[in-house]
């Protein structure tokens, strides 16, 4: 047994010790990883419920730096999936992926393409050699603007794939804070099932943390039925501290998922951000009882970057993180290299990317 202490609080926030994962052979790998039939529920685990706000739970977090550079760098190596096992988990992935556009040129069209690709997200024929023929796989969401919410939802009716929308001013949130309700309230009536929402920077940047817990739960309320992602933008927040201390303040008020960029900032998710918001998740869940999503965002666009993520959550987590109620991959040209993989797997030969349209 190893264990890795990277962030302390007090007391509150400890490591959970992690077991030695035992070899495996390449079927039940696969078959361990590998995409069931998903649910037509996009939602099957309890919701998080907000909690009192408590600075005490996160006046004292410290980040060992060095600690986490290491896990991150080491890990990798030390759990990589090869052959079959690493078919499975790729289709495990397309299942968590928050298939996106989020362009100033989109249309209505390109939408409409979106949502095609994420309802058939491999050809048939390569889901038939890889004994997936008789199942069903689909994107874990479709991601647009709210302009754009209803056409998704339309397109996307009576196949069980929620419409997410980016809302509060996506993606710098500095518009008035009743508009952002507004928004909010506007998508979810559109249809949205779920709204990424972005957190207003300066009060982590100026240490406001009633002030952003007011914001959080003020977004949860608007949004009702809907499950939100909290968007911190990591890139722009300075330290590793004040991710900590934010993806605290964001469940405490009630996230369902921490998500870390809009994939507007210079710097998007890194495994070392997304390590210190998983540590985050751990101790909220040891705290409350309740588990929250995450969302690495921005940056996340081969096959083998989703594979390092997938290991980290399911390390760092455990196996229920690998599914899509607990994890979603924010990306818009990430499921192109996945199949493109999974065709090499099959036919021993690389295809060109301009032959895996995404929308």
């Amino acid at each position: 047994m190893t264990s890795t202490s990277l962030v302390r609080a007090s007391g509150a926030v400890r490591s959970r010790p992690v077991p030695s994962a035992a070899p495996a052979s390449p079927t039940a790998a696969a078959a361990s990883a590998v995409a069931t039939v998903p649910d037509t529920k996009p939602h099957a685990i309890a919701r998080n419920t907000a909690q009192p706000f408590d600075s005490g739970w996160f006046d004292n977090l410290r980040v060992n730096l060095s600690a986490a550079e290491r896990r991150v760098a080491t890990l990798p190596g030390r759990r990589s999936v090869k052959k079959d096992a690493q078919a499975g988990w790729l289709l495990k992935a397309i299942s968590c992926i928050d298939l996106t556009t989020l362009n100033g040129d989109d249309t209505a069209e390109r939408v409409r393409r979106l949502c095609a690709k994420a309802v058939t997200p491999v050809r048939p024929d390569l889901l038939a050699a890889l004994g997936f023929a008789d199942r069903t796989l689909h994107t874990g969401a479709v991601c647009v603007y709210h302009r754009f919410v209803a056409t998704a939802v339309d397109a996307l009716a009576g196949t069980g794939i929620p419409v997410a929308a980016v809302s509060t001013g996506f993606p710098a949130g500095l518009i008035p804070h009743e508009l952002k309700l507004k928004e909010i309230e506007a998508s979810v009536r559109d249809g949205a099932a779920e709204i990424d929402i972005v957190i207003t920077r300066e009060h982590v940047l100026t240490g406001q943390w009633q002030k952003l817990y007011d914001e959080m739960r003020d977004f949860r309320l608007a949004a009702g039925d809907a499950h939100v992602k909290a968007i911190l933008a990591t890139g722009e927040l300075k330290t590793l501290r004040n991710v900590a201390k934010a993806s605290m303040v964001c469940m405490m008020a009630g996230a369902d998922f921490i998500k870390t960029s809009t994939g507007k900032e210079g710097v998007n998710a890194t495994p070392l951000v997304t390590l210190v918001m998983l540590r985050m998740i751990r101790a909220y869940e040891a705290r409350t009882g309740f588990r929250v999503g995450y969302k690495p965002a921005g940056g996340v666009s081969t096959a083998k970057t989703a594979l390092d993520y997938q290991v980290l959550m399911k390390e760092e987590l455990g196996r229920a993180w690998l599914e899509p109620d607990l994890f979603r991959i924010g990306a818009s040209t990430l499921l192109a290299d996945i199949e493109r993989q999974l065709e090499h797997h099959v036919t021993g030969r690389y295809s060109a990317f301009h032959r895996h349209p995404i929308g």
